[in-house]
């Protein structure tokens, strides 16, 4: 049964600048207001575990993937949903399969989702011995792997990945980009129909290991705009490289530099107009999801502190955002579920 809800979860999020910003007066940026009822009750007394992974696809459906293992003793008489779970716009379920299989090898901790543009679902995983991507219709028939799980690794082979920690296929190309991740400290590219390797590059966008590069620290997620450009988090460093397709170093974001522990860019997403102005970044170490002007790359604001209530965040890990612009934030840790954010336009940065 879930908690009481108070009425004061139902507030407008309004994106407060951080301290120290100087914002001009005109700036403006998204706001958003938290649905406490988004998703309705799950059936067959189902619970989530640390829900690793959030995507929309072209019907605004959103899926999430989650981790069935993290459930514990406080969980007791509920039952483990299955790792991957299709809602309607609604919130309704409309399916939900995965887990081990003939023929493929499931992750042992899974960790990232996205469905592509001709309907596949894409998934990673980050256990100790995930080396391996999966590639299943949206009925959850398995179609590809790339990797396996236990070899050997290292930056640069190009037939195994690295405990994988997220994926994206870009719609022009027909190309696989993986957040190659926990283990690997790369980007790595391949043909998202043959899963042949293409390319990969590391920080700056030079061979993952060169010398006076500062590498990445946690290769997070990877995001690909609509002009082409790559957005990739590196979780333990506290910054977005942005690149061209090809590798090639575009630029470098900081977000939150003082940000110890786990970091502060582990996921990044784009505003939905046609120019992609402003991104989401989820920063599951202070629990905002902060809001930046894409170009230049500028922190305009946050919102979300930590709490367990609806609306507050607890280690907020992965961000999708549906055709009208709302907000899904997935937790992991023990903050387990999934929430909507509705877009309310655009607001005056409050200082």
């Amino acid at each position: 049964m879930r908690p009481i809800l108070f009425v004061a979860v139902l507030a407008l999020l309004v994106v407060v600048a951080p301290a120290g910003s100087a914002c001009p007066a005109d700036v403006v940026a998204p706001r958003f207001v938290v649905d406490p009822a988004w998703p309705k009750p799950l059936p067959n007394h189902w619970r989530l575990g640390q829900v690793s992974g959030v995507a929309v696809d072209a019907r605004d459906h959103v899926w999430i993937v989650q981790r069935p293992k993290t459930m514990t003793a406080t969980d007791h008489g509920a039952v483990a949903a299955p790792p991957v779970i299709e809602f309607d716009a609604e919130g309704n379920v409309v399916q939900a399969w995965g887990g081990p299989g003939s023929g493929y090898d499931w992750p042992s901790s899974e960790h990232g989702i996205f469905v592509d543009h001709r309907d596949n679902v894409w998934l990673a995983g980050n256990g100790a011995n995930d080396r391996q991507v999966l590639k299943f219709t949206r009925a959850g028939r398995f179609v590809m792997q790339i990797g396996k799980p236990g070899a050997a690794h290292d930056d640069g082979d190009v037939g195994n990945l690295g405990r994988p920690a997220d994926v994206r296929v870009d719609p022009t190309t027909d190309e696989l980009y993986v957040a190659d991740g926990y283990g690997n400290r790369r980007v790595i590219v391949f043909d998202a129909a043959t899963g042949r390797y293409k390319r990969h590059w590391g920080a700056d966008g030079r061979p993952p290991g060169e010398r006076g590069v500062r590498p990445f620290g946690l290769v997070h997620c990877v995001r690909i705009a609509r002009d082409g450009l790559v957005y990739v988090c590196d979780r333990r460093n506290n910054r977005i490289q942005v690149f061209r397709r090809d590798g090639g170093f575009v630029k470098e974001i900081p977000v939150a530099p003082d940000t110890r522990g786990a970091g502060a860019t582990w996921d990044v997403e784009f505003s939905v107009d046609s120019a992609q102005t402003y991104l989401y970044t989820a920063d599951g170490e202070n629990n905002h999801v902060w809001i930046l002007l894409r170009d230049p790359g500028r922190i305009l604001g946050r919102f979300g502190r930590h709490g367990r209530d609806a609306g507050q965040l607890h280690w907020v890990h992965n961000l999708a955002v549906d055709s009208k612009g709302n907000l899904y934030t997935t937790e992991v840790d023990t903050g387990k579920r999934v929430q909507k954010f509705i877009y309310r336009g655009l607001a005056s940065v409050e200082p």
